[in-house]
Protein backbone atom coordinates (compact mmCIF):
# COMPACT_ATOMS: atom_id res chain seq x y z
CA UNK A 1 0.00 0.00 0.00
CA UNK A 2 1.00 3.18 -0.78
CA UNK A 3 1.95 5.52 1.91
CA UNK A 4 0.13 9.45 2.21
CA UNK A 5 2.32 11.83 4.32
CA UNK A 6 0.09 15.04 4.88
CA UNK A 7 2.73 18.08 5.45
CA UNK A 8 0.85 21.34 7.55
CA UNK A 9 3.33 24.17 6.95
CA UNK A 10 3.86 26.16 9.63
CA UNK A 11 2.48 29.49 8.77
CA UNK A 12 -1.08 27.28 8.37
CA UNK A 13 -0.52 26.41 12.38
CA UNK A 14 0.28 30.31 12.72
CA UNK A 15 -2.43 32.19 10.94
CA UNK A 16 -5.17 30.05 13.27
CA UNK A 17 -3.06 30.63 15.96
CA UNK A 18 -2.33 34.11 15.78
CA UNK A 19 -6.68 34.36 15.09
CA UNK A 20 -7.20 33.02 18.70
CA UNK A 21 -4.35 34.89 20.43
CA UNK A 22 -5.39 38.26 17.95
CA UNK A 23 -8.60 37.99 20.14
CA UNK A 24 -7.28 36.84 23.69
CA UNK A 25 -3.95 37.79 24.13
CA UNK A 26 -3.00 41.32 25.88
CA UNK A 27 -1.31 44.49 23.51
CA UNK A 28 1.84 45.39 25.19
CA UNK A 29 4.81 47.60 23.65
CA UNK A 30 8.16 46.27 23.29
CA UNK A 31 11.37 47.19 21.75
CA UNK A 32 13.57 44.22 20.43
CA UNK A 33 16.76 46.37 20.48
CA UNK A 34 16.06 49.49 22.30
CA UNK A 35 17.50 53.14 20.73
CA UNK A 36 17.44 55.62 22.89
CA UNK A 37 15.36 59.16 22.59
CA UNK A 38 15.46 62.75 24.41
CA UNK A 39 12.84 64.80 24.07
CA UNK A 40 13.70 68.03 23.28
CA UNK A 41 10.60 70.11 23.19
CA UNK A 42 7.07 69.02 22.95
CA UNK A 43 3.62 70.61 22.93
CA UNK A 44 2.19 68.11 25.23
CA UNK A 45 3.42 68.97 28.81
CA UNK A 46 5.44 65.58 29.84
CA UNK A 47 4.88 62.82 31.58
CA UNK A 48 1.58 62.29 29.49
CA UNK A 49 -0.27 59.24 30.49
CA UNK A 50 -3.29 57.65 28.93
CA UNK A 51 -5.24 54.79 29.64
CA UNK A 52 -5.61 52.34 26.26
CA UNK A 53 -7.85 48.65 26.10
CA UNK A 54 -5.67 45.54 26.68
CA UNK A 55 -6.92 44.37 23.45
CA UNK A 56 -8.58 46.56 20.73
CA UNK A 57 -11.61 46.52 19.79
CA UNK A 58 -12.93 45.50 23.70
CA UNK A 59 -13.15 48.90 24.90
CA UNK A 60 -15.66 47.43 27.58
CA UNK A 61 -12.94 45.04 28.77
CA UNK A 62 -9.98 45.82 30.95
CA UNK A 63 -7.15 49.10 30.26
CA UNK A 64 -4.14 49.71 31.30
CA UNK A 65 -2.18 53.02 31.18
CA UNK A 66 1.36 53.71 29.33
CA UNK A 67 3.14 56.79 30.49
CA UNK A 68 5.27 58.89 28.13
CA UNK A 69 7.82 60.66 29.29
CA UNK A 70 10.99 62.83 28.26
CA UNK A 71 13.48 59.89 27.95
CA UNK A 72 12.02 56.59 25.70
CA UNK A 73 13.02 53.74 23.60
CA UNK A 74 12.02 52.88 20.27
CA UNK A 75 13.27 49.84 18.27
CA UNK A 76 16.60 50.59 16.30
CA UNK A 77 14.97 49.07 13.07
CA UNK A 78 12.41 52.08 13.44
CA UNK A 79 14.96 54.63 12.94
CA UNK A 80 17.09 55.31 9.84
CA UNK A 81 19.60 57.93 8.93
CA UNK A 82 17.90 58.55 5.33
CA UNK A 83 14.55 57.43 4.49
CA UNK A 84 13.70 55.98 0.89
CA UNK A 85 10.09 56.03 -0.64
CA UNK A 86 9.46 52.49 0.80
CA UNK A 87 10.97 53.03 4.04
CA UNK A 88 8.05 55.11 6.47
CA UNK A 89 9.27 55.43 9.56
CA UNK A 90 11.57 57.51 12.11
CA UNK A 91 14.33 59.19 10.23
CA UNK A 92 16.30 62.11 9.97
CA UNK A 93 14.15 63.29 7.21
CA UNK A 94 10.98 61.94 8.02
CA UNK A 95 8.34 62.26 11.08
CA UNK A 96 6.99 59.34 12.99
CA UNK A 97 3.88 59.14 15.33
CA UNK A 98 4.02 57.34 18.88
CA UNK A 99 1.94 54.65 19.34
CA UNK A 100 -1.39 55.36 21.39
CA UNK A 101 -0.17 59.29 22.66
CA UNK A 102 -1.26 61.17 19.48
CA UNK A 103 2.19 62.71 19.11
CA UNK A 104 4.58 62.98 15.69
CA UNK A 105 8.84 62.64 16.55
CA UNK A 106 10.91 64.91 14.48
CA UNK A 107 14.31 64.58 14.65
CA UNK A 108 16.25 67.64 15.50
CA UNK A 109 20.03 65.83 16.32
CA UNK A 110 21.65 62.23 16.74
CA UNK A 111 24.39 61.55 19.19
CA UNK A 112 27.13 58.78 17.45
CA UNK A 113 29.71 56.73 19.36
CA UNK A 114 33.18 56.41 17.95
CA UNK A 115 32.38 54.51 15.58
CA UNK A 116 29.82 56.21 13.90
CA UNK A 117 26.75 54.38 15.04
CA UNK A 118 23.92 56.39 16.21
CA UNK A 119 23.53 55.78 20.03
CA UNK A 120 20.91 58.71 20.91
CA UNK A 121 18.29 60.36 19.07
CA UNK A 122 16.70 63.56 20.18
CA UNK A 123 13.28 64.82 18.85
CA UNK A 124 10.80 67.68 19.71
CA UNK A 125 7.24 66.43 19.59
CA UNK A 126 4.04 68.40 18.08
CA UNK A 127 0.58 67.12 18.56
CA UNK A 128 -0.88 65.12 15.45
CA UNK A 129 -3.19 66.72 13.38
CA UNK A 130 -4.17 67.12 9.67
CA UNK A 131 -1.32 68.63 8.50
CA UNK A 132 1.37 66.81 9.94
CA UNK A 133 0.09 63.03 9.98
CA UNK A 134 3.20 60.41 9.58
CA UNK A 135 3.36 57.43 7.24
CA UNK A 136 3.30 55.09 10.32
CA UNK A 137 3.46 55.24 13.59
CA UNK A 138 5.80 53.20 16.46
CA UNK A 139 5.71 51.18 19.45
CA UNK A 140 8.15 52.67 22.41
CA UNK A 141 8.63 52.41 25.56
CA UNK A 142 9.60 54.59 28.71
CA UNK A 143 10.40 53.58 32.61
CA UNK A 144 10.50 49.61 31.36
CA UNK A 145 11.90 46.68 32.19
CA UNK A 146 14.74 44.43 30.61
CA UNK A 147 13.76 40.49 28.94
CA UNK A 148 15.32 38.49 27.47
CA UNK A 149 13.26 37.88 23.73
CA UNK A 150 13.71 34.78 21.67
CA UNK A 151 12.89 34.65 18.17
CA UNK A 152 12.78 31.43 16.24
CA UNK A 153 12.07 31.70 12.39
CA UNK A 154 12.69 28.77 10.22
CA UNK A 155 14.35 25.84 11.52
CA UNK A 156 15.02 24.58 7.48
CA UNK A 157 15.80 26.50 4.84
CA UNK A 158 13.09 24.35 2.48
CA UNK A 159 9.46 23.36 3.01
CA UNK A 160 10.42 19.63 2.64
CA UNK A 161 14.07 19.13 4.01
CA UNK A 162 13.76 15.07 4.58
CA UNK A 163 12.97 15.31 0.68
CA UNK A 164 16.06 13.94 -1.24
CA UNK A 165 15.01 15.89 -4.14
CA UNK A 166 14.94 19.15 -2.63
CA UNK A 167 17.68 18.54 0.34
CA UNK A 168 20.22 15.91 -1.47
CA UNK A 169 22.36 16.81 1.36
CA UNK A 170 19.96 14.87 4.36
CA UNK A 171 17.96 17.27 6.34
CA UNK A 172 20.75 18.18 8.94
CA UNK A 173 22.27 19.91 5.96
CA UNK A 174 19.09 22.08 5.60
CA UNK A 175 19.55 23.47 9.20
CA UNK A 176 19.26 27.58 9.55
CA UNK A 177 22.22 28.06 11.98
CA UNK A 178 20.25 31.69 12.67
CA UNK A 179 16.69 30.22 13.23
CA UNK A 180 16.98 31.56 17.41
CA UNK A 181 18.05 35.12 18.00
CA UNK A 182 18.15 36.04 21.61
CA UNK A 183 17.71 40.09 22.49
CA UNK A 184 17.83 42.32 25.48
CA UNK A 185 14.39 43.91 25.48
CA UNK A 186 12.90 46.58 27.16
CA UNK A 187 9.15 45.74 27.66
CA UNK A 188 6.65 47.89 29.51
CA UNK A 189 6.89 47.59 33.61
CA UNK A 190 3.50 46.59 34.27
CA UNK A 191 5.04 42.44 32.85
CA UNK A 192 7.10 42.08 35.84
CA UNK A 193 5.71 39.71 37.67
CA UNK A 194 3.95 37.95 34.39
CA UNK A 195 2.92 34.19 35.09
CA UNK A 196 4.97 31.73 33.16
CA UNK A 197 2.60 30.19 29.82
CA UNK A 198 0.98 34.09 29.58
CA UNK A 199 0.34 34.87 25.79
CA UNK A 200 0.83 38.52 25.01
CA UNK A 201 1.11 40.83 21.60
CA UNK A 202 4.04 42.79 21.60
CA UNK A 203 2.80 45.65 19.35
CA UNK A 204 4.01 45.37 15.24
CA UNK A 205 6.01 42.57 16.38
CA UNK A 206 4.65 39.20 17.18
CA UNK A 207 3.04 36.90 19.91
CA UNK A 208 5.03 36.16 22.98
CA UNK A 209 4.46 33.52 25.91
CA UNK A 210 6.20 34.30 29.23
CA UNK A 211 9.15 31.03 29.19
CA UNK A 212 9.20 28.95 31.76
CA UNK A 213 13.09 30.53 32.52
CA UNK A 214 11.60 33.50 33.97
CA UNK A 215 12.52 34.14 37.57
CA UNK A 216 11.40 36.79 39.80
CA UNK A 217 14.24 38.82 38.94
CA UNK A 218 14.44 38.07 34.86
CA UNK A 219 11.75 37.90 32.25
CA UNK A 220 12.54 35.14 29.54
CA UNK A 221 9.86 35.62 26.33
CA UNK A 222 9.38 32.91 23.55
CA UNK A 223 8.10 34.12 20.12
CA UNK A 224 4.84 31.65 19.40
CA UNK A 225 3.40 33.73 15.86
CA UNK A 226 5.42 36.38 14.33
CA UNK A 227 3.55 39.64 12.79
CA UNK A 228 6.66 41.09 11.08
CA UNK A 229 6.31 41.43 7.48
CA UNK A 230 8.98 43.49 5.28
CA UNK A 231 10.66 45.43 7.45
CA UNK A 232 11.54 48.33 4.79
CA UNK A 233 7.65 49.33 4.59
CA UNK A 234 6.06 48.98 8.06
Amino acid sequence: GHKFTKVIGSSGINAEYGDELNVTAERVMAVLDPLEVEVVGSEEALPCTVTVPNIPGQDEGPTHSVSLNKSFFIDNSDFRESADKDYRRLALNQTVGLKHVGLVATVTDVERNSAGTVTKVKVKLTKLAAGNKPKAFIQWVCDGVTAEVRDYSRLFFHKCPEDPEQVPGGFLSDVNPDSLKVYDALVEARLAGSTVYTSYQFERIGFYTVDQDTTGSRLVFNNTVSLREDSGKK
